[in-house]
Protein backbone atom coordinates (compact mmCIF):
# COMPACT_ATOMS: atom_id res chain seq x y z
CA UNK A 1 0.00 0.00 0.00
CA UNK A 2 1.68 3.33 -0.90
CA UNK A 3 1.36 6.05 1.58
CA UNK A 4 3.66 9.84 1.26
CA UNK A 5 6.37 9.85 3.97
CA UNK A 6 7.83 12.92 4.85
CA UNK A 7 11.36 13.62 6.17
CA UNK A 8 14.33 16.16 5.83
CA UNK A 9 16.80 14.39 3.67
CA UNK A 10 20.40 15.81 3.71
CA UNK A 11 18.30 19.28 4.82
CA UNK A 12 15.95 19.05 2.35
CA UNK A 13 12.02 18.35 2.51
CA UNK A 14 11.07 15.54 1.00
CA UNK A 15 7.88 13.47 0.06
CA UNK A 16 8.03 10.01 -0.73
CA UNK A 17 5.32 8.39 -2.02
CA UNK A 18 5.94 4.68 -1.48
CA UNK A 19 4.75 1.36 0.27
CA UNK A 20 5.87 2.54 4.16
CA UNK A 21 7.40 -1.32 4.51
CA UNK A 22 9.68 -0.68 2.15
CA UNK A 23 13.62 -0.73 3.34
CA UNK A 24 15.07 2.42 3.76
CA UNK A 25 17.84 1.74 1.77
CA UNK A 26 16.13 0.76 -0.94
CA UNK A 27 14.42 4.01 -0.94
CA UNK A 28 17.48 6.09 -0.34
CA UNK A 29 19.51 4.04 -2.81
CA UNK A 30 16.22 3.95 -5.72
CA UNK A 31 14.40 6.99 -5.57
CA UNK A 32 16.89 9.44 -4.66
CA UNK A 33 20.34 7.90 -6.15
CA UNK A 34 22.18 7.98 -2.81
CA UNK A 35 25.20 5.38 -3.38
CA UNK A 36 27.03 5.64 0.32
CA UNK A 37 24.33 4.14 1.69
CA UNK A 38 25.56 0.49 0.44
CA UNK A 39 24.12 -2.72 0.93
CA UNK A 40 26.30 -5.12 2.75
CA UNK A 41 24.59 -8.04 5.05
CA UNK A 42 21.18 -6.58 5.05
CA UNK A 43 20.77 -8.01 8.59
CA UNK A 44 21.95 -4.72 10.06
CA UNK A 45 25.27 -5.85 11.23
CA UNK A 46 27.97 -4.37 9.31
CA UNK A 47 27.26 -0.85 8.70
CA UNK A 48 27.51 -0.34 5.34
CA UNK A 49 24.00 1.00 4.91
CA UNK A 50 24.31 3.37 7.72
CA UNK A 51 23.20 6.97 8.08
CA UNK A 52 22.16 9.64 10.72
CA UNK A 53 18.87 9.85 11.63
CA UNK A 54 18.17 12.70 14.58
CA UNK A 55 21.81 12.75 14.58
CA UNK A 56 22.17 8.87 16.19
CA UNK A 57 24.28 6.28 13.92
CA UNK A 58 20.96 3.96 12.19
CA UNK A 59 21.44 0.91 9.92
CA UNK A 60 18.71 1.63 6.90
CA UNK A 61 18.74 -1.64 5.89
CA UNK A 62 16.26 -2.80 8.54
CA UNK A 63 14.42 0.34 8.86
CA UNK A 64 11.19 0.68 7.32
CA UNK A 65 10.72 3.75 5.83
CA UNK A 66 7.47 4.44 7.43
CA UNK A 67 10.04 4.95 11.13
CA UNK A 68 11.62 7.72 9.81
CA UNK A 69 8.14 9.81 9.08
CA UNK A 70 9.56 13.53 10.43
CA UNK A 71 12.84 12.87 11.30
CA UNK A 72 15.93 14.35 9.78
CA UNK A 73 18.53 12.46 8.09
CA UNK A 74 21.77 12.40 6.95
CA UNK A 75 23.59 10.53 4.40
CA UNK A 76 27.47 10.88 3.18
CA UNK A 77 26.34 12.79 0.63
CA UNK A 78 25.00 15.07 2.68
CA UNK A 79 27.70 14.75 5.77
CA UNK A 80 30.17 15.30 3.36
CA UNK A 81 29.60 19.07 2.93
CA UNK A 82 30.14 19.56 6.56
CA UNK A 83 32.98 20.59 8.36
CA UNK A 84 32.74 17.39 10.95
CA UNK A 85 33.39 15.42 7.76
CA UNK A 86 36.34 17.05 6.37
CA UNK A 87 38.13 16.52 9.82
CA UNK A 88 37.57 12.92 10.15
CA UNK A 89 38.14 12.71 6.23
CA UNK A 90 41.70 13.76 7.28
CA UNK A 91 42.08 12.14 10.21
CA UNK A 92 41.04 8.82 8.48
CA UNK A 93 43.58 9.99 5.59
CA UNK A 94 46.79 10.62 7.97
CA UNK A 95 46.38 7.29 10.02
CA UNK A 96 45.65 5.48 6.90
CA UNK A 97 42.62 4.08 8.08
CA UNK A 98 40.89 3.96 4.58
CA UNK A 99 41.64 1.04 1.96
CA UNK A 100 38.78 -0.70 -0.17
CA UNK A 101 36.23 2.21 1.26
CA UNK A 102 33.42 -0.26 1.62
CA UNK A 103 33.23 0.30 5.40
CA UNK A 104 34.10 4.14 5.02
CA UNK A 105 30.60 5.84 5.24
CA UNK A 106 29.43 3.64 8.37
CA UNK A 107 32.89 4.08 10.56
CA UNK A 108 32.58 7.83 9.80
CA UNK A 109 29.13 7.99 10.99
CA UNK A 110 29.89 5.54 14.18
CA UNK A 111 33.08 8.27 14.76
CA UNK A 112 30.60 11.54 14.43
CA UNK A 113 28.05 9.81 16.62
CA UNK A 114 30.61 8.72 19.24
CA UNK A 115 32.22 12.06 19.16
CA UNK A 116 28.72 13.74 19.47
CA UNK A 117 28.21 12.12 22.99
CA UNK A 118 31.81 12.28 23.63
CA UNK A 119 34.32 14.52 22.78
CA UNK A 120 37.11 12.58 24.47
CA UNK A 121 36.67 9.04 23.99
CA UNK A 122 39.05 6.50 25.49
CA UNK A 123 40.64 3.84 23.30
CA UNK A 124 37.62 1.29 24.47
CA UNK A 125 34.99 3.76 24.26
CA UNK A 126 36.13 4.67 20.84
CA UNK A 127 36.35 0.64 20.08
CA UNK A 128 33.06 0.43 21.44
CA UNK A 129 31.77 2.81 19.09
CA UNK A 130 32.58 1.39 16.02
CA UNK A 131 30.79 -1.83 17.29
CA UNK A 132 28.77 -2.91 14.63
CA UNK A 133 30.65 -1.70 11.50
CA UNK A 134 32.45 -4.41 9.95
CA UNK A 135 36.08 -3.49 8.08
CA UNK A 136 37.90 -6.42 6.61
CA UNK A 137 41.08 -4.34 5.61
CA UNK A 138 42.38 -2.30 8.33
CA UNK A 139 41.96 -4.05 11.46
CA UNK A 140 40.63 -1.49 13.51
CA UNK A 141 43.26 0.13 14.91
CA UNK A 142 43.96 2.51 12.04
CA UNK A 143 40.38 3.55 12.23
CA UNK A 144 41.03 3.68 16.30
CA UNK A 145 44.13 6.05 15.63
CA UNK A 146 42.10 8.34 13.14
CA UNK A 147 39.38 8.92 15.44
CA UNK A 148 42.57 9.77 18.25
CA UNK A 149 43.61 12.01 15.76
CA UNK A 150 39.77 13.90 15.40
CA UNK A 151 40.12 14.23 18.75
CA UNK A 152 43.29 16.18 19.05
CA UNK A 153 42.87 18.25 16.11
CA UNK A 154 39.00 18.59 16.00
CA UNK A 155 39.15 22.02 16.70
CA UNK A 156 35.87 21.71 19.31
CA UNK A 157 34.02 20.71 16.39
CA UNK A 158 32.44 17.65 18.70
Amino acid sequence: MMEETRFVLNEVDVVVKEDPTKRLLDVLRDTFGLISVKEGCGEGECGACAILVNGQIMNSCVTPLGNIAGQHLVTMEGFSRTKRYQELKEAFEMAGAVQCGACTPGMIFASEALLNSNPTPTEEEIRDGLSGNLCRCTGYNMIVKAIKIATERGDHLW
